[in-house]
């Protein structure tokens, strides 16, 4: 009978193993997320800045106007597509777009834009590159991002106020 016992409760712990899923720390997923995100712009030859926070961006054409801060509102226009290993930029899966102007308060928006959009003057177009962390992060956003998502947005600053 303890052989019995002991054969079940064996089964019991590796099967239950098999079905835990690995839980990083933010610190562990965003390193992870940099990683991914820095060797897909190399396998697509992207050449994009990188931010102490995790972010990498690439500016496509410079505006001249005035940065946004947190106290302001933007306007904007945008794509949202998932950054995935292999699937090049065209063919990534568009989870969002704004193709005629929305405004925003920009401190309300997820931090990968707060801090992206900090760094483009008024009339600038970029891309930004967004680690999950600075995104929707582990949770993910009901069922249309799932967690830990990469992502990275075309972006258009059309005014800042």
């Amino acid at each position: 009978m303890k052989k019995l016992f002991l054969i079940c409760s064996l089964w019991v712990l590796v099967a239950g193993c098999k079905d835990e899923e690995v839980v990083l720390s933010d610190a562990e997923q965003l390193e992870k997320d940099i990683a991914i995100i820095d060797k897909w712009l190399t396998d697509n030859a992207i050449t994009a800045l990188p931010d102490a926070s995790g972010l990498r961006y690439e500016i496509t054409t410079t505006g001249s106007g005035v940065k946004p801060t947190l106290s302001n509102k933007v306007t904007v226009k945008y794509t949202g597509k998932f950054l995935r290993d292999g699937v090049t930029p065209e063919q990534s899966v568009v989870f969002d777009k704004a193709t005629t102007a929305v405004t925003f308060e920009l401190a309300t928006l997820i931090a990968g834009w707060q801090i992206g959009f900090q760094l483009l003057p008024k009339g600038s177009k970029a891309t930004l590159y967004i680690p999950s962390g600075l995104a929707y992060g582990k949770n993910g956003y009901g069922s249309a991002i799932p967690p830990n998502s990469n992502m990275f947005f075309e972006v258009e600053l059309i005014d800042v106020k």
